[in-house]
């Protein structure tokens, strides 16, 4: 006689708990392999999991330390929660250890996590909480689903989990993501769409992996050019095979595609025609050495034709490649250089992005560089969210028809939104935004539809959303300032800014701005670098007004290092009269003596103290004595 699944599941747990042995004929292999594993362990199958939360501080490094896998899973993560939400499911991240490193849930899972303790912090591995579709991907390093009973632990078995593992370029497990539910809310579709969250990541990573190399993305279907089923190459200036995705090993089975192999030994195609083809023109093709002809896209160091990403058909319509201009400001840090390419690929898939930062950081610039990446011909249009009027919420976003209210304006107006259509809607300072239009913009977010106040007529608008903010807004939602839900949706792919003071790029972004607003001034290396020893809280809008002020009072279009350490001086008495830099200088040496008594004669204190270097200070108590 037959016996369906669960019948088995549970003669082989009946056995599991009564004898501890396994019932291998009643298991699929991976779950009996697991069972082993957990009973060679010395777990026990009647008793609790061993859960164990490592704490605040461990799990803030464990992030930092996989910061940019972090980084880009979690962006991930969040779009693979709006692809389930509200179907009882929670998604998690964790690291190659086990570790929980974020979950996002639905509210109607909330009490079954937590009575799982499924939470950042918490340890999922097998050695911790017996065989479960997150540890037991780990042990395995493929994916795996596990349903109810199949859990070793009973706690576990009204609980139903898929996991996928993401790999590194470099073929180590980079992390794990996870799709968990109750065992009455399982969907087929959810393994599918774990595995393709997980294959979007691995190409992000190899991708910002290798920025500074050559990708050529391929496939036999040009339509298929910027989805999962694309394959990617990296290649060295010389033509050696760097790096391959999942997919070009599969499209090129049998062909050397390793590390160190010359581009010849796979491609009949030359590299240099190749290279030349697409140098110009977006779409090349490539022939490899059993006949198969593919078309192809080459990126190189120096520019960005696409990012091919994307699991499945990009949202909002079909997915261009347009030629993205290289930005009009400083990003050689490597983390904004990062943020630049995550904001393009949250735009060429239409995704909301969210980007944080402090004042002066340079979030619209970054804004408008993800606008011109997905929508250079459409319109950008920002909004202070503080400045929006609480009772004319809906009028100024979504426009009025003539005559909807007294005072309207004659005709009507469009709103903001409708004239971001087939553009950009930048929503600035969103932390700022009032309650009231937190609830506007969410129903807005779930069809994009919008109606003028006092017209019967709908319509459907293809809008970019950016946001941005200097808020804490984890906060905010702690302290029900903030919608979660909102937030949630806002921030499907997040990126953050650094502050001046965290940028390796300085001395760049000085001259930058001086070539830019004060044409013909220049900064020495030691005036730059004394700048950047300096604190900014203002960030790169305070910098500018800083170097324009100095570019003024520099006669011969030098700002050298004692422009420098004046600025300095100055910065740190902000009561100084600043209208005579010679008597500003007279006032910074006295300030610089009476520091150095204060100190007692110590210069790296008197130094310290006043936010200056050494130099300055010894220059300044030189200059006391002639």
């Amino acid at each position: 006689m037959l016996l369906h699944a669960e019948d088995r599941v549970g003669q082989a747990r009946a056995a599991l708990e009564s004898n501890g042995l396994v019932a291998a004929d009643l298991l699929s292999a991976d779950i009996r392999d697991s069972w082993q594993r957990c009973l060679a362990s010395g777990l026990d199958p009647t008793a609790a999991p061993r859960i164990e939360n490592v704490g605040a501080d461990h799990l803030r490094r464990a992030r930092e330390q996989r910061a940019m896998v972090h980084r880009l899973a979690s962006a991930e993560l969040r779009a693979l929660y709006q692809q389930i939400a509200g179907s009882n499911f929670m998604v998690a991240l964790a690291a190659p250890d086990g570790l929980l490193l974020e979950a996002i849930a639905d509210p109607s899972f909330a009490r079954e996590a937590q009575a799982a303790a499924i939470e950042p912090g918490t340890i999922w591995d097998e050695l911790h909480c017996g065989t479960n579709a997150l540890g037991t991907t780990i042990a395995t390093g493929t994916p795996q689903s596990i349903h109810g009973g199949e859990h070793f632990f009973r706690r576990h078995n009204a609980i139903t989990c898929v996991a996928a593992p993401v790999f590194g370029p470099d073929g180590a497990l980079a992390c794990v993501l996870d799709a968990s539910s109750d065992c009455r809310s399982r969907q087929s579709h959810t393994r599918a769409l774990v595995g393709m969250a997980a294959i979007q990541i691995e190409n992000l990573l190899l991708r910002e992996t290798h920025a500074r190399h050559r990708i050529i993305a391929f496939h036999s279907r040009p339509e298929y050019l910027s989805t999962l089923s694309a394959g990617i190459l990296v290649f060295s200036e010389s033509g050696r095979v760097l790096a391959a995705n999942r997919q070009a090993r599969f499209l090129l089975a049998g062909l050397p595609v390793v590390m160190g192999r010359s581009f010849d030994a796979i491609f009949r195609t030359g590299f240099g025609a190749f290279h030349d083809a697409c140098a110009r023109g977006d779409i090349g093709t490539l022939e490899d050495r059993v006949g198969s002809v593919y078309v192809a896209t080459l990126e190189t160091p120096k520019t960005t034709r696409s990012i091919a990403v994307g699991a499945g058909p990009p949202i909002g319509g079909p997915q261009t490649r347009p030629e993205i201009a290289a930005p009009d400001f400083v990003a050689d840090d490597p983390a904004v250089a990062a943020a630049l390419r995550l904001a393009a690929s949250a735009a060429a898939r239409n995704l909301p992005l969210l980007i944080r930062g402090a004042t002066g950081t340079g979030k619209e610039l970054l804004a408008r560089y993800a606008h011109a990446a997905r929508r250079p011909r459409g319109p950008f249009v920002p909004v202070n969210c503080a400045a929006l009027a609480e009772t004319l919420i809906e009028a100024e976003l979504f426009g009025y028809a003539d005559g909807a209210y007294t005072g309207a304006r004659r005709g009507g107006a469009p709103g903001l939104v409708a004239e971001a259509d087939g553009g950009t809607l930048f929503l600035d300072e969103i932390g700022d935004m009032k309650r009231p239009l937190q609830a506007v913009l969410l129903r807005l977010l779930d069809d994009w539809t919008i109606r003028p106040i006092g017209s019967t007529r709908a319509r459907t608008v293809d809008v970019l959303l950016i946001a941005a903010t200097n808020a804490d807004l984890d906060a905010a939602v702690a302290a029900g300032q903030f919608r979660a839900d909102l937030l949630y949706r806002l921030n499907t792919a997040e990126v953050r800014l650094p502050t001046l003071n965290e940028r390796r790029d300085f001395t760049a972004i000085a001259r930058h701005l001086l070539a830019r607003f004060a044409p013909g001034t220049t900064i020495t290396d030691e005036a730059a670098h004394l700048l950047a020893g300096s604190v900014w809280r203002g960030n790169i809008r305070e910098l500018k007004s800083a170097l324009l002020r100095l570019a003024m009072q520099q006669d011969g279009g030098i700002i050298d290092g004692l422009a420098a350490e004046t600025l300095i001086g100055q910065r740190a008495m902000p009561s100084v009269d600043h209208s005579d830099p010679h008597d500003l200088r007279d006032i910074v040496r006295a300030r610089i003596r009476a520091a150095f008594r204060e100190n007692g004669g110590n210069i790296s204190a008197t130094a310290r103290s006043l936010g200056v270097s050494r130099n300055t200070v010894y220059r300044g108590l030189d200059s006391a004595n002639p």
